[in-house]
């Protein structure tokens, strides 16, 4: 069997801002040295799936550059990873939904010709083996496979519904954040909620496409209108991620599915990271999450002068970094940080490149990419006044953008 995956890469992701003033979201950096997309692209590699593409289209510089950078497979073996911006191959205009996307974009499969298609998004934080998945999708001759994550009843109005036949896995309704949704047949406090991953048969799929694209009620979209069409048919399944087993995973991290699309989402699986025993185990050599280097030295910790000793605790600290008589706790710190003398950095994400300044404390903040934090600034200690210069979430994140100007 023929495979083709395809990643969706295209969000523009205005929910979190300023994150995404200047990169595509899958591009956003996350847990130091990685970004979003390499989650998804680790868990299809692994899975020995070898030929990937990856729709493009916001601001999308610097995730083709990363893409092109640091996957790079064996094209002998005819295996790749290609970035592909929107290319307007059906006249002057942009992706309209993520069905248009593909539809846009039919040449790379006809490319392919492919016996399966996998369509996965690219900003979710997760280890899943999808060969368990397409597996399943081939033995039950479904023309198409929804990837679903059990969540409680009570929160169905935040996510799109699967709702089944009573052996579980024939799809019977998929619908958009309803206020009645029924609870498994085996589980009646809890729905399936979609996490936007899919395995389509090709041709199924491309019948699919062509039906929605002549549509002009469409909204183009794979979960809006492509899944329901096709659970009409009664040709649609479930698949539960409860059931995916990745190696190495334990009972604490197995399941993890983090769904970044809020700010306070991203800080909080951030948070997920630096326990002695973290909900997600960034540890796992026997399923690695990939990703680019650049040339940097090891993490320095240097001064032990009194109170003017450089340390960090319960924090993942990046190549690159230097802790000069400052202090991170409950943090992480990315490549080329530098925290200087009595610095204090607590329950913050700290991007490439950030500097602390001396006395500077910050808390509670997420710092993107080249910001100076000035000797002696107070960050999260005054939401308001840190609300007039920077954005706070709801839940009194302060998060400061690429490149802005701090001042005490």
């Amino acid at each position: 069997m023929r495979v083709l995956a395809i990643v969706l890469a295209g969000g523009e992701g205005k929910r979190l801002m300023p994150l995404t003033a200047d990169r595509a979201k899958p591009a956003v950096p996350f847990g130091g040295i990685y970004r979003l997309v390499d989650f998804v692209l680790s868990n299809l590699a692994n899975g020995q799936y070898w030929q990937i593409v990856v729709l493009t289209q916001y601001k999308n510089h610097s995730l083709d550059r990363h893409i092109s950078r640091t996957w790079r497979l064996s094209s002998m073996l005819g295996n790749y990873v290609t970035p592909v911006p929107a290319q307007q191959r059906l006249g002057p205009h942009w992706f309209s939904g993520s069905a248009d996307a593909l539809f846009q974009n039919l040449n790379l499969i006809y490319d392919e010709m492919p016996d399966h298609v996998i369509v996965f998004g690219a900003d979710h934080i997760y280890r899943m083996d999808p060969r368990q998945m397409v597996t399943q999708h081939i033995d039950s001759g479904a023309e198409v496979t929804v990837a679903a994550i059990r969540q409680p009843l009570t929160l169905a109005d935040q996510f799109g519904v699967i709702e089944t036949d009573p052996t579980g896995r024939r799809i019977t309704a998929f619908r958009e954040k309803p206020k009645d949704a029924v609870g498994l047949p085996d589980a009646p406090d809890q729905v399936y909620a979609s996490m936007g991953n899919y395995v389509f048969k090709t041709q199924a799929m491309l019948d699919a496409l062509r039906e929605d694209a002549l549509d002009p009620t469409s909204k183009h979209d794979l979960g809006g209108d492509i899944i329901p069409m096709m659970v009409k048919s009664g040709s649609a399944e479930v698949y539960d991620f409860a059931d995916n087993v990745v190696p190495g995973s334990t009972e604490r991290d197995r399941g993890y599915w983090r769904d970044v699309g809020t700010l306070d989402a991203y800080y909080e699986a951030h948070m997920d990271l630096i326990s002695a025993h973290p909900v997600f185990n960034l540890y796992n050599n026997q399923w690695p999450i990939y990703t680019g280097h650049d040339p940097l030295p090891p993490a320095k910790f240097v001064h032990n002068d009194g109170d003017r000793v450089g340390r960090a605790i319960d924090s993942l600290v990046s190549a690159g970094v230097i802790v000069s008589g400052g202090l991170a706790e409950r943090s992480i710190l990315s490549p080329g940080v530098v925290l200087h003398s009595h610095a204090q950095v607590e329950d913050s994400v700290l991007m490439g490149n950030v500097k602390v300044g001396r006395g500077a404390i910050v808390r509670k903040a997420i710092v993107d990419k080249n910001v100076i934090i000035p000797d002696g600034a107070r960050i999260g200690f005054d939401l308001e006044y840190d609300r007039s210069r920077f954005a706070v979430t709801r839940n009194g994140i302060v998060v400061i953008g690429k490149n802005e100007i701090v001042e005490r």
